[in-house]
């Protein structure tokens, strides 16, 4: 198996899926699913088997080369299971919709360029492939038309100023070095001054920070989660806004190099220090703006946003520890992120399209293993034992300690309590309390919902009970980068101030578990009371308003909404205002009118008549 079938395969598959649904839907659905699992299958077969080709054409005299190592396997793989698991959740959700042979065509297609992404060996196709990923982004995004346009619009638009940064970059490489080649790159650009080193790095953070959403660059992903596909959320959210932390590897570790990176600056004014700090603000203002969205699809994109921090500042720090843990919470929150997406989606599939949070409550009693997926999400989103985020971001703490950055380390928890409260009002408000009357008739998700729910929920808990299967993996990832590598196991993780054990750590939850369980069944018979005989505060809930978490958090939005307001969105919206009105202003010159223009020949000609004059006396 070489790279050229995988894409052909990826891309081809695209095509052949969008021919099919004219022939029939089913057709079109058995493609779509066949070519999905098969890329998972062929890229699990390249693990550890690096390739590089070199294309002998060409593009205009420059090289083109695809080339798989460890990490580009790693996101590869990761691209693969999340595309192929949203095309099976699809099946069900996108049925009853329009133009779904578009749909499938695109989300094949995103799915395939950033396949193409991970498995380029030079910027050239690198940037091929990072366009159609970002065009193909943009028409899955607009996909449900109306409010979807203008978020559509607004991520096109950062996405082309982070193309052209790239752009910029690039060339600037190719003239003072002569070539486009990532391995060619990675052996000569130790060789430049800081000055130069700076701007490359300054371009490509604004190129995949645009991406990455990191703050400040992030406005575009709320309004673009609120308004995508369910299923298409869960790729946009999971993989495909980490392809910028893909490029973060690409650029300072592969490229650059782990030396050239952490000693460019000194103290405080480093840039990796800078950019840790940008990370733990990506953490902090969007997990507590989280916290007071009612909109189950607009929290979890600020979460998406806040989560990307953590992987920022892991990575920023430039151990092995730390930049394993920031690898190991991008694959972490491609799961549990993608998995809640999916969940809301299948809330949105029943309920006809409800994510406001205080409209639903008690839909653990009609859709259980829907319920399983969210507790498993959220816990591995909180990073809360036995799941995979509990692991990534006990690396990323305990590197945070061990490197001496204590308000960092207090950033990064902080930013797991804002996680804590946001998610229990998710949790609570669509699936405890009271069962709304008009979802009483409620039924099940369909099996191709459930079924990427249990694979993701398994997922989230392999990894969090077994973390040394990838662990592995990125060991060698970092060692390839040239950093020390870690003490693995099976069951954890062993470094200089003792081992993480994750079979210790499960064997004290299901003791305490079984105590508590004992405990309640030695209790009181629970005893059924009317749904309107609730409380809240030593008072009775009205009809139709009980379920008691409804504006739960209203006292503190009151305290700090003013304090939490996007004000980086505020400016780009009246910069955009700004751009408008100018562009106005030049149009009215373009008048169409020959009187007009006639005019502005006899005004500037006057211009010149008494600038000459002016000049003479002068």
């Amino acid at each position: 198996m070489n790279l050229q079938i995988i894409l052909a395969i990826a891309f081809g598959g695209a095509l052949l899926t969008y021919l099919a649904s004219k022939i029939s839907e089913k057709t079109r659905d058995v493609i779509a699913v066949v070519i999905s699992l098969s890329l998972v299958v062929c890229i699990a077969f390249l693990y550890n088997h690096p390739v590089s080709y070199r294309f002998n054409t060409g593009f205009l005299n420059f090289p083109l080369i695809l080339r798989l190592n460890t990490l580009s396997w790693f996101f590869a793989m990761t691209i693969a299971i999340v595309g192929s698991l949203a095309v099976i959740f699809s099946l069900s959700y996108i049925k009853e919709k329009e133009r779904t042979d578009f749909y499938y065509l695109m989300i094949l297609l995103v799915n395939a360029s950033m396949i193409g992404i991970v498995l380029s060996g030079d910027l050239i196709m690198f940037y091929i492939f990072w366009e159609i990923m970002s065009w193909g982004t943009f028409l899955l995004i607009s996909y449900n038309r109306g409010p979807a346009l203008p978020a559509g619009m607004k991520y096109i638009v950062m996405s082309i100023a982070g193309s052209v940064a790239m752009l910029i970059g690039m060339l600037s490489l190719y003239s003072r070095y002569s070539t486009f080649t990532i391995e060619e790159l990675s052996n000569i650009l130790s060789s430049a001054s800081n000055g130069f080193v700076l701007f490359i790095f300054i371009l490509f953070f604004i190129a995949f920070g645009i991406k990455n959403a990191v703050w400040p660059f992030h406005t575009w992903l709320p309004p673009a989660h609120s308004e995508a596909p369910s299923p298409f959320s869960a790729i946009l959210s999971g993989i495909l806004v980490r392809m910028g932390m893909y490029g973060f590897l690409v650029i300072f570790l592969v490229i650059a190099g782990v030396d050239l990176f952490l000693n460019l600056g000194k103290g405080l004014i480093s840039f990796n220090y800078i950019l840790a700090w940008i990370g733990a603000i990506n953490i902090l203002i969007p997990t507590f703006i989280a916290m007071l969205q009612n909109d189950s699809k607009r929290l979890l994109a600020w979460h998406g946003v806040g989560q990307g921090g953590y992987m920022v500042i892991g990575i920023a720090v430039g151990s092995s520890l730390g930049v394993a843990g920031g690898i190991f919470h991008i694959i972490n929150h491609t799961s549990y992120i993608a998995l809640l997406f999916l969940v809301v989606g299948a809330i949105e599939y029943r309920t006809r399209g409800v994510r406001d949070l205080n409209s639903l409550g008690g839909l653990i009693k009609k859709m259980p293993v829907t319920f399983i997926g969210a507790l498993i999400g959220a816990c591995g989103l909180i990073g809360i034992p036995l799941t995979n985020g509990f692991v990534s971001k006990w690396l990323i703490y305990k590197t945070l300690i061990l490197d001496n950055y204590p308000f960092l380390a207090f950033a990064a928890l902080l930013g797991t309590w804002g996680t804590i409260l946001s998610l229990f009002k998710f949790l609570h408000n669509i699936f405890l309390g009271q069962l709304p009357e008009k979802y009483h008739a409620i039924k099940r998700a369909p099996f191709s919902m459930q079924l990427p729910i249990i694979t993701l929920s398994m997922i989230i808990l392999i990894f969090g009970i077994l973390p040394g299967i990838p662990l592995k993996v990125i060991n060698e990832i970092i060692m390839s980068a040239g950093l020390e590598s870690l003490d693995i196991s099976l069951w954890g993780i062993t470094s200089e101030t003792g081992m993480l054990n994750t079979v210790n750590i499960f064997a004290a939850i299901s003791v305490t578990a079984i105590i508590i369980w004992l405990l309640f069944k030695a209790g009181r018979e629970e005893i059924k009371t009317g749904q309107d005989d609730n409380y809240a505060a030593g008072f009775g809930i009205p009809k139709e308003k009980y379920h008691y978490t409804i504006e739960f958090y209203n006292p503190l939005n009151r305290m700090i909404s003013r304090y939490l307001r996007d004000f980086v969105d505020d400016f780009y919206q009246k910069l955009a205002q700004s751009i408008k009105n100018l562009g106005s202003g030049i149009r009215r010159i373009y008048a169409g009118d020959i009187g007009y223009y006639i005019m502005y020949i006899i005004m500037f000609l006057a211009l010149l008549i008494f600038i000459q004059i002016n000049w003479e006396i002068w």
